[in-house]
């Protein structure tokens, strides 16, 4: 099943056009959208962000939605990375443009220093940010603009916290259409199997495993074993950061619809 940000997972997410294909979509392994449901223990989180009226206005609001617990703020990147060790959250919220320490830099050092990090969801103003790009390239599981509406965040909070991955195709591919492509390093095509490289570019359109095998008349697991196969060639962090390897190496292009 495919969890969403708001009420339909093809719907608008906020007016603008870039934020009109909001997707969150199931993990490699496979994600049972029940587990977004705020019932059990509430997800952790950690909000770093360097504007002190746009971080406790975040605290106050996310605090009071069921299901999300949140344990500390950080006013930069080193702050993130130091409240993280300490507090162990289920899930950072990360602005990118911070002091001392931006958040792709903050992203990949909470990554790289434990068998379990936490899963960080960047927050952003604009969706063609090249930060954002970085910071999905660097591990995170996603992004979210900074005017959706408080229970979309909320929502991205859990569903990233369950394992899920949120994508913005139409944003992604603007982003990284500005960015020079490096096929030879970023994409080792031999190493992907033709089978492969089509379940990654449907990957990069947003679908999600049951959709993907629908699409390709081929069982859940068969996929599930295809896309685990991907994120291990590719060396890609989850498989947000595959999408953005698909885009970055030229694999897909802007406008590709699957």
């Amino acid at each position: 099943m495919v969890g969403m940000i708001g009420s339909d997972a093809r719907a608008a997410a906020t007016p603008g056009p870039d934020a009109s294909a909001a997707v969150v979509t199931g993990a490699a392994a496979g994600t049972d959208t029940g587990a977004l449901s705020p019932t059990g223990p509430p997800v952790t989180l950690l909000i770093a962000d360097d504007d002190e009226v746009t971080r406790s206005g975040l605290r106050t609001l996310l605090a009071a939605q069921p299901g999300i617990a949140v344990v500390g703020e950080a006013a930069d990147g080193v702050e993130a990375v130091e409240q993280a060790r300490r507090l162990r959250p289920d899930v950072v919220l990360m602005d990118v443009r911070m002091p001392r320490c931006n958040g792709i830099e903050a992203t990949r050092q909470l990554l790289a220093e434990s068998d379990e990090p936490p899963k960080v969801v960047v927050i952003t103003t604009f969706e063609n940010d090249d930060y954002v790009t970085a910071a999905l390239s660097a591990g995170a599981s996603g992004f979210v603009l900074k005017r959706l509406p408080v229970r979309q965040i909320t929502e991205a909070v859990r569903v990233v916290a369950a394992g899920e991955a949120i994508l913005f195709p139409t944003a992604l591919r603007r982003m990284v259409a500005a960015r020079p492509l490096h096929s030879s390093k970023a994409l080792p095509k031999a190493a992907l199997t033709g089978r492969e490289e089509g379940v990654l570019r449907l990957m990069a359109t947003g679908l999600s495993n049951p959709e993907i095998a629908e699409s390709l008349t081929v069982s859940l697991e068969t996929v599930k074993t295809h896309v685990g196969n991907v994120l291990t060639k590719l060396g890609a962090q989850n498989r947000t950061h595959a999408v953005v390897i698909a885009y970055e190496s030229g694999l897909v292009v802007p406008g590709f619809t699957g």
